[in-house]
């Protein structure tokens, strides 16, 4: 409110005797009012002309929300101030004007005094809309204080996070995801167990891109996931400490610093977690055929997880003149896990208990990761003409050790086997981008180069005690070296503008990719194929060259209304564990084996949507079709072979299906019927239906689930925060398992100290315990009914400080203004 007040009071104390006339002798004095970091416009800053002869004489005028002024006045020489709160003052003596004039682009910086003495109530918008993404701001979820970005993104429309941490996008696990729009080590490399290490608190918004633009990958036929990380934009020595305690064990901490000066940016993060996490399931396979010795195996499966991790992120930003910054950056990261895995096994043949057997896994990783990223922006105006360059070089080692042991406890006790899993897999990736964007008046032209290059190489390696010999022998049916090298090397340009209420952007993309693989194994060939079956080419080299188009439309109904219109084509590589040919194992009843002969997946998707705001509630909709064709599909089948105790092995295996087709509709709501009151809901339908065939099985299938959240808000006396988060997932299925509903709930609590310098948050996830998956898988041979549940529910107690930062609080004044949706105008 001090933004609209201050201005407008100031104004109404100058007289403005020369704006009313229209004597040619005045003058035009016109310009943009911009923040000096981010560029955005300034709107409700003044603009002050003051006659350098006759200091009484003041005239000036206030920015509109473009951050444009024009005024009138006679010619003449004046001191001229430009003046925004929690800025600092822009000024100019001594200026003559005898003729209409443009000034351009005047850039204000933030005030550090200001900000230390002024409470910042300007809060960011929780949705702004672009013509190719939607932006969430999630900093003011305590819900997530002390959690981690998995559970961050949990709390996203349109995302679901399941029980192991697996992501999807409108019900598709194929996402594709980004650290500040760059595959990333932050990220793992498209796994997404690493997100489970990193703090929620480093974020600053999550991009969630169902339509992208061409200058993203047309990797992933859900879409993009582009994580963007806090960089602090103030002047000065800035930053903040925040740790955590928590039961199951959890102990994080984490520091922030920032030092800005005119010149230079520094900026430093450090992390380090610790944990316990227990988890635990229950499977009751029952066997519907002859070749097993047991027709029924029940199992109880607990399991106990010790994290400790560190992370460190450093770099620095150096202006090189006014308009142009190289920027480089330092990424570490380690981690420690432990994971110990006891299944009680209970055997029965006839319905009668035969046997009774315990298993442990006891598996050890040891993973480091390192990213070193070089950024070159020349901005050659202040309209958005720039030239950028990136150049980023990630590593990244895993080493695991696993022994799994096996015993009979009924009707004798004794050692079924003992085994030792070494797997080492290290992965290099380079990135090279350069991008150029040349505004046009009111269109804008974009154009540039994009090079990933990925070598992966996977050592596994698998003993077995003979209990004869009391030696461990390497099992060379599974022994391997798998070598895997992907290039994708792409060309893209786009076009947007704006044509009065009609906006679009429209983007072509060309992808050239390479899959390269390579297996060195001691096993003779006719082994190999008897193992892997026939026609599996272990070195493969295929090259695919595709063309991504993108089309996005918004036309604006009123000020408070649009619909929009999207369509982009995608493509889905498989990774290289996916098309490994040797099997792996997990248990010595369960193989996952990769399929060579994969080849991508490309998805046709449609998007149409709708966006109107009230005064109190805005409402955001959306519905979407999605064609996938080649789409992967991961099947269970028997082998035909059993363990040494008679159990017959299962193998899993990916597969292209011949279509997948998805249909969806999606609805979100914020309401704030009062100050202290703010509700946030979504909804997401969808229908899919797949088909295809293998090994003479038909893998066809259609289904339809949904999802909803529920979030609210409660802001009471005392600087108190209250928030409750609601998540349900419908039942669902796929072509072979049906999976039930399930529901959470996380509460939190939360309460300024110090001044607005400290915040002190409680919170618990999943409060209920619910957080369970639960499935049946039916084929014609086996049928398995299963819970699982990875986390148990978690209670948190989170401490942050701020040092020279102010905290942002709830503005309702300037919601109304701005609305919680931004389409972004002009900005492509």
């Amino acid at each position: 409110m001090h933004r609209i007040i201050i201005p407008l009071l100031l104004l109404a104390l100058i007289p403005f005797t020369g704006q009313a006339q229209q004597n040619p002798k005045y003058i035009t004095i016109t310009g943009k009012i911009l923040d000096s970091d981010s560029g955005q416009p300034l709107e409700y800053a003044t603009f002050v002309l003051q006659k350098a002869d006759d200091p009484n004489q003041v005239t000036g005028g206030i920015t509109d929300p473009s951050g444009s002024f024009e005024i009138e006045t006679a010619p003449g020489t004046y001191n001229i101030r430009v003046e925004y709160i929690s800025y600092k003052t822009y000024a100019r003596d001594g200026q003559t004007y005898n003729s209409s004039i443009d000034l351009g682009s005047i850039r204000l910086s933030p005030d550090v005094a200001q900000l230390q003495e002024v409470e910042v109530v300007g809060e960011k918008t929780t949705v702004e809309v672009r013509l190719d993404k939607k932006i969430y701001n999630i900093g003011k979820d305590i819900t997530t204080s002390g959690g981690n970005v998995s559970d961050a993104l949990n709390n996203i429309p349109s995302v679901s996070v399941d029980v192991e941490g697996g992501i999807s996008l409108r019900g598709n696990d194929n996402v594709r995801i980004l650290i500040n729009g760059k595959p990333s080590a932050l990220a793992g490399f498209g796994s997404t167990d690493v997100l489970q290490q990193l703090p929620a608190d480093a974020i600053e918004k999550v991009e969630v891109i169902t339509s992208p633009s061409a200058r993203y990958d047309a990797e992933g036929t859900a879409g993009i996931l582009n994580i963007v990380l806090k960089k602090e934009k103030t002047l000065g020595i800035n930053g903040s400490v925040n740790a955590t305690v928590g039961v199951p064990f959890n102990a994080r901490t984490t520091t922030n610093f920032n030092l800005r000066t005119d010149k230079f940016n520094i900026f430093n993060t450090l992390g380090y977690f610790r944990s316990e996490s227990p988890g635990g399931g229950r499977f009751d396979n029952t066997y519907l055929s002859d070749a097993s010795e047991f027709d029924r195996i029940i199992e109880d499966r607990d399991i106990t997880r010790k994290n400790e991790g560190f992370n460190v992120n450093i770099g620095m930003e150096y202006f090189l003149t006014e308009k142009s910054s190289v920027t480089g950056s330092f990424f570490y990261r380690w981690s420690d896990e432990n994971d110990l895995t006891e299944n009680d096994n209970q055997r029965f043949a006839d319905g009668s208990l035969n046997s009774r057997t315990f298993r442990s896994e006891d598996q050890g990783e040891n993973d480091n990761s390192y990213q070193v990223s070089l950024n070159y922006t020349n901005n050659f105006n202040d309209d958005g003409h720039k030239l950028t360059a990136d150049f980023q070089y990630s590593y990244d080692d895993e080493s695991v050790f696993t022994e799994i042991q096996e015993n009979n406890v009924v009707p004798n006790q004794n050692l079924l086997a003992l085994e030792n899993i070494n797997e080492i897999q290290t992965q290099d990736d380079i990135l090279a981008q350069i991008d150029y964007v040349l505004p046009m008046g009111e269109a804008q032209f974009e154009a540039g180069y994009r090079g990933t290059f990925e070598k992966e190489i996977n050592d596994y390696q698998l003993d077995t005690l003979n209990q004869g010999t009391g030696n461990f022998e390497t099992n060379l049916d599974l022994t391997n070296v798998f070598t895997y090298h992907e290039n994708v090397n792409a060309l893209y340009t786009q076009y947007g503008n704006k044509y009065g209420k009609f906006s679009m952007l429209l983007g072509l993309r060309l992808e050239n990719t390479q899959m390269k693989g390579s297996v060195d194994s001691e096993i003779d060939s006719e082994a190999l194929e008897e193992i892997l079956g026939e026609d599996v080419d272990l070195n493969f080299d295929k090259n695919y060259l595709g063309l991504f188009p993108t089309v996005n439309l918004i036309y604006e109904i009123s000020e408070t209304a649009n619909v929009s219109v999207g369509y982009n084509r995608r493509i889905n590589r498989p990774r290289g564990w996916f098309i490994n040919p040797f099997p792996s194992r997990s248990s010595r009843t369960n193989v996952f084996q990769g399929n060579p002969d994969l080849d991508p997946a490309y998805a046709n998707a449609f998007d149409i949507g709708y966006l109107k705001r009230w005064k109190e509630l805005t409402f955001t909709s959306s519905v979407y079709y999605q064609r996938e064709t080649n789409s992967f599909e991961r099947i269970q089948e028997e082998t035909g072979e059993l363990t040494s105790d008679g159990i017959q092995i299962i193998r899993s295996i990916p597969i292209n299906l011949s279509t997948n087709q998805r249909i969806g509709a999606e609805a979100g709501m914020i309401y704030s019927p009062v100050k202290w009151l703010r509700l946030n809901s979504s909804f997401n339908f969808f229908t899919f239906k797949t088909d295809g065939f293998f090994n003479g099985v038909d893998y066809g299938t259609e289904n339809s689930s949904w999802f909803a959240r529920l979030s609210s808000k409660f802001t009471l006396p005392a600087k108190i925060d209250l928030q409750a988060n609601s998540f349900y997932m419908g039942p669902r299925q796929n072509a072979q398992t049906k999976d039930k509903a399930m529901f959470s709930l996380n509460l939190a609590m939360s309460k300024d100290l110090f001044k607005d310098k400290a915040t002190l948050s409680l919170n618990v996830s999943d409060v209920f315990n619910s957080r369970k998956r639960r499935s049946f898988t039916q084929t014609p041979t086996f049928t398995s009914d299963s819970e699982f549940q990875w986390r148990q529910r978690q209670v948190n107690l989170s401490l942050i400080y701020r040092f020279n930062q102010a905290k942002e609080r709830n503005n309702r004044q300037n919601q109304e203004r701005q609305g919680d949706f931004e389409e972004g105008e002009g900005q492509f």
